[in-house]
């Protein structure tokens, strides 16, 4: 590992796995995109997502012999995931990559949406909507584009969103629901232009999914929520249920917060400043941070400001 810090500090797992070499297949897997992707809980934690279910699973059947999610991020739009893409860091990983999934696109649609959860309302401005949906296109081509030419070897897998909102007033879903629609008509075409794979994950939630989005202040969902997303992954992986996971399977809650995670960061940090103090060259240096970016999103970690 050549950089200093993986997704979020020391806290978005990389996993390496060793393999039969019995097995034909094995995958180099990577997860890009936002908060799901990263896993995400509704109480503003990092614990297992939906890759990281499809990571175990693969790795339980011996299909797997590297995961990552070093290239997801919570808040990230559909042009913070191409900068990613094309980002120097991504380089290596996307070049041994077999297996891609990607999510990206909610963030640049629900951001313009105002919610109120006590009340139970949705509000959002329909021109604004219609031209982040145009902009959330174009830039998901960009990506599948990216990917073709720097993950030549992967199979990239794009996936699909669910209705966030399950708890505001059956009057004040239609409106943001049609909208969401919208963006996964444009996933899909996107993905099919580009010869990857959409996978439906909306019919596993719903409208009304209280049980799998418990937290009526937030978008994110919980284990079950994310099973339901791996299994929709798995399947269309597999061309059946086989691999499909099983709610006995789910491994058990290990959240860490954003402040834990600020902590492992300065941590990290101060651990590289004094190994470069160490060195005798004196070109040597601290790196600053682990990735393109990193101080634009340390500063939304700190403020909350992520999705």
């Amino acid at each position: 590992m050549k950089r200093l810090l993986s997704i979020i500090g020391a806290t978005i797992l990389t996993m390496s796995l060793g393999v039969s070499s019995a097995f034909a297949q094995s995958e180099n897997y990577l997860s890009i995109g936002d908060s799901l992707a990263a896993g995400q809980t509704p109480y503003q934690q990092i614990d297992t997502g939906y890759s990281d279910l499809i990571a175990m699973k693969l790795g339980m059947t011996g299909q797997l012999s590297f995961y990552t999610k070093e290239l997801a991020f919570p808040g990230y739009t559909t042009a913070d995931v191409l900068k990613r893409v094309k980002s120097e860091e991504a380089s290596d990983l996307l070049a041994n990559a077999t297996l891609i999934t990607v999510s990206a696109g909610a963030n640049d649609l629900l951001r313009l949406v105002q919610v109120n959860p006590t009340a139970g309302t949705l509000a959002f401005a329909q021109l604004q909507t219609d031209y982040a949906l145009n902009i959330a296109r174009k830039n998901m081509a960009k990506i599948l584009n990216e990917l073709k030419v720097r993950a030549p070897k992967a199979k990239v897998y794009v996936m699909g969103y669910y209705f966030a909102y399950p708890s505001v007033h059956a009057t004040q879903k239609e409106g943001t629901n049609a909208q969401l629609v919208k963006l996964n008509k444009i996933l899909q075409q996107q993905a099919e232009h580009a010869g990857a794979v959409f996978i439906d994950v909306y019919d596993s939630f719903g409208l009304n999914a209280t049980n799998l989005l418990p937290n009526i202040s937030d978008v994110h969902p919980n284990f079950e929520g994310y099973r339901q997303m791996a299994n929709a992954f798995l399947h269309e992986y597999s061309g059946s249920k086989t691999l499909a996971i099983s709610s006995n399977e789910l491994p058990k809650p290990n959240p860490i917060s954003f402040e834990q995670i600020l902590e492992q960061v300065a941590k990290a940090e101060q651990k590289q400043v004094e190994k470069e103090k160490e060195k005798p060259s004196p070109t040597a240096r601290a790196i600053q941070g682990g990735f393109k970016g990193y101080t634009a999103f340390m500063e939304k970690v700190r403020a909350k400001e992520l999705f």
